[in-house]
């Protein structure tokens, strides 16, 4: 069934504009251990040179460390696209834990990493391919997982009206005390959901906003992926940027010198009622 947006809810999108002053204020967290096992499927062979050239703008290992997941624990990464998280996530859970991709079910669509897996089973054989409802989403049975993971997706969300179910559906899965961690395209302060729609950055609070409507609470910000070159105004919005790169060819070498995205890094917890 769907589930009807909330009155504080349609407020929170209709202006954008910051609504829970209470969870606002999670600190900056410190940098976090990186163990070798996470280390070591960062370095994996079979990592594509074009994903590992990503990786400093995207800082996998000290991301999932911010985010504490852990070897032994079952994580879902909610629509993980081709893969360039689960391609390191699936092999650090093989041996004592759980990974779960979980993608919106598109009819007549492959999904990408069904090859990608099904390629070297050996690897990701033990990973799990989960398709949802995006306007029902369920990501397995209630209180089951330790971390649920989304990269760059909140924007689609809400472009698509569904950021909400999405939420819930990650607080609903998650055991007490479990994690949501979020990365996603950071907006100038205020900016508004249409122009989030249209530009794929979002405003930090709006990201805090919606988590805390469905019952998350914001425990701890991070800069890892910040990017100071990036002021958040293209003609082509985020997608301007590599690795879209969706610019004129004369000014390549200015979007180069950006990089990716400015990203805003949050990490909430379901509470231990």
């Amino acid at each position: 069934m769907i589930r009807p947006l909330t009155a504080a809810l349609a407020a929170v999108l209709a202006c954008g504009c910051a609504g829970r002053p209470a969870i606002d204020a999670a600190p900056t967290a410190p940098t976090a251990t990186i163990d070798a096992g996470l280390q070591a499927a960062i370095a994996g062979p079979w990592r594509s040179e074009g994903n590992r050239a990503r990786d400093r703008y995207r800082h996998p290992a000290e991301t999932l460390a911010f985010f504490g997941v852990k070897p032994t624990d079952t994580v879902i990464e909610i629509s993980p696209g081709a893969g360039w998280y689960s391609e390191i996530l699936a092999p650090y859970l093989r041996d004592r834990g759980r990974f779960i991709a979980a993608s919106a079910a598109s009819p007549g669509r492959a999904n990408p990493l069904d090859a990608r897996f099904l390629a070297d089973p050996a690897r990701f054989g033990r990973a799990d391919l989960h398709e949802y409802n995006p306007k029902d989403p369920t990501f397995g049975a209630p209180d089951s997982a330790d971390v649920v993971l989304t990269f760059r997706n909140v924007h689609n969300w809400l472009a698509a009206g569904t950021a909400e179910y999405h939420l819930r559906a990650a607080y609903d899965v998650l055991k007490p005390g479990g994690v949501l961690g979020v990365v996603e395209h950071r907006a100038k302060p205020g900016t508004d959901i249409e122009a989030s729609k249209k530009s794929g950055y979002v405003a930090e609070q709006l990201v805090i906003d919606l988590a805390g409507e469905v019952g998350f609470e914001l425990d701890a910000r991070s800069e890892v992926n910040a990017n100071p070159r990036d002021d958040a105004d293209h003609p082509n919005g985020v997608w301007t940027l590599p690795p879209t790169n969706r610019h004129d060819a004369k000014d390549a070498a200015t979007y180069q010198a950006i990089g990716e995205s400015d990203r805003m890094t949050l990490r909430f917890r379901k509470p231990v009622r």
